[in-house]
């Protein structure tokens, strides 16, 4: 595979496997022109239709969508492990502090970190919720089209912001964003009025839901009512609304969800990592609720994601059920891609591989042990597939990452730089954790002081 031909400004591809909405499928061939699928269809029609392009064969390779992240905290990157084994709602003690400690350099760079981390780990468009560094929004969308991906820009405001909204219009790779951290954090009529704004404008409003036992009941507390319950009665749910988490729903707020059309971003590492549940994703699937999946900032992995959104379904759900196929491969391959597009405001937009249809893919190798022999892919890249398969990415038809690294910018330097800074952010930030670190922990624990991790 010639990385050249594949960087042409027109290109006529003709991989092994094209991953389209009904599935994998062979003998199918595209063209990438202007940053989108100028032609996708039979083989033998795309290459009469277009004589004038060599086509580039992709022998044993796939040509699929690249995954959609629905729910991201770009600039908590320098953060990572610091949250593991961390009891919920990390972000009082861990998040807001790291990032009220960072600096615009500080911020730029921990944001193209996560961004470059999400580009090796197949994700073509990430949907950032909103930083708490005291930095101009404006600091994340550089970093993130310096690095050369989709970003859902959240900004987290105070009420509407048409000025946020309309900043990046000329832009190819940032689509603006509102967002509020969770719905105690601004008065009713605010959180209603810039809900609205975003239905009015086009664009998602972003805010976490129903994550945590604690929320749920101060929000019973002071409204009488669980979060989601209390956005639906003040007008703030809607098609606009991203929610994430939603992992405590009970049977009425999965009717809500249903009813109002609102979306969420299931994030099953985040919910095994630091959460109280895991979202029946597979029951809002079948009632029609639409969602993506998120990683919440834990890794930028996409197809370890879809192998957790279905094993966390399994577990949670279909065991007890006696359900061996929780949704089946196709149900994680979709709401990573083109429903995952949907849910963060891109549908139609991005997400699959249709004529007209933003040109973000993946060229992924399946010439390796781990797919062979290959009897039925969609379940194989959900179960068996991983990372280092993937050989290129591909972002508004340019060429983004080349076995995993960046084609025109230093990858390998930006990692050390924000080794470095990461030690000097966490040393000043005030942050509280319950746990020290690993060795540390478990010293403590093989002395019997400090109780179990």
């Amino acid at each position: 595979m010639n990385r050249e031909l594949l960087d042409a400004a027109e290109v006529l591809l003709l991989p092994e496997f094209l991953l389209l909405p009904d599935g994998p499928v062979r003998d199918h061939a595209v063209v990438v022109a202007d940053g989108v699928f100028r032609a996708v269809g039979p083989a033998a029609e795309v290459v009469a239709a277009h004589r004038e392009l060599d086509p580039v064969r992709l022998d044993g390779r796939l040509l699929m969508p690249g995954f959609v992240d629905a729910h991201h905290h770009l600039t908590q990157s320098f953060g990572k492990s610091l949250a593991f084994g961390e009891p919920s709602e990390i972000f009082r003690r861990i998040w807001v502090p790291l990032e009220g400690a960072l600096t615009e350099e500080n911020a730029y760079v921990a944001a193209k970190l996560a961004a470059l981390e999400a580009l090796r780990g197949g994700f073509t468009t990430i949907a950032e919720a909103g930083t708490r560094a005291p930095v101009d929004v404006g600091v994340v969308a550089a970093a993130t089209q310096d690095a050369g991906i989709r970003c859902v820009l959240g900004r987290v405001c105070d009420g509407p912001d048409e000025e946020h909204l309309a900043r990046w219009a000329d832009s190819p790779l940032v689509h603006p964003s509102l967002a509020i951290p969770i719905p105690e954090a601004a008065p009713d009529g605010v959180l209603r009025d810039v809900s609205r704004l975003c239905a009015e404008a086009g664009a998602v409003f972003q805010i976490h839901v129903n994550e945590h036992l604690a929320s749920v009941e101060r929000s019973l507390e002071a409204h009488g009512r669980r979060p989601l319950e209390h956005l639906h009665e003040i007008g703030a749910l809607g098609p606009q609304v991203l929610a994430a988490h939603a992992t405590l729903l009970t049977p009425t707020e999965v009717r809500l969800l249903a009813d109002t059309g609102a979306a969420i971003s299931y994030n099953p590492v985040a919910s095994g990592w630091k959460g109280n549940a895991v979202a029946p994703a597979e029951l809002l699937s079948v009632f029609g609720v639409r969602f993506g999946l998120g990683t919440d900032g834990t890794r930028g992995d996409a197809f370890r994601l879809v192998d957790a959104a279905e094993l966390a379904q399994r577990l949670g759900f279909g065991l007890a059920s006696g359900d061996s196929s929780c949704g089946g491969g196709w149900t994680w391959l979709e709401h990573a891609t083109s429903l995952g597009a949907d849910a963060v405001g891109l549908g139609g937009f991005t997400g699959e591989i249709a004529a007209g249809r933003a040109a973000d893919f993946l060229v992924v190798d399946l010439q390796v042990p781990e797919l062979c022999p290959s009897w039925d892919l969609s379940w194989e890249l959900v179960r068996l597939a991983n990372r280092d398969q993937i050989a290129a990415v591909f972002v508004g038809g340019r060429l983004r990452l080349w076995r995993g690294l960046p084609i025109d910018w230093d990858g390998p330097e930006l990692v050390a730089q924000a080794a470095k800074m990461a030690r000097e952010v966490v040393e000043r930030a005030p942050l509280r954790r319950i746990h020290p670190v690993s060795v540390e922990h478990r010293s403590r624990v093989s002395t019997g002081i400090g109780g179990r991790a």
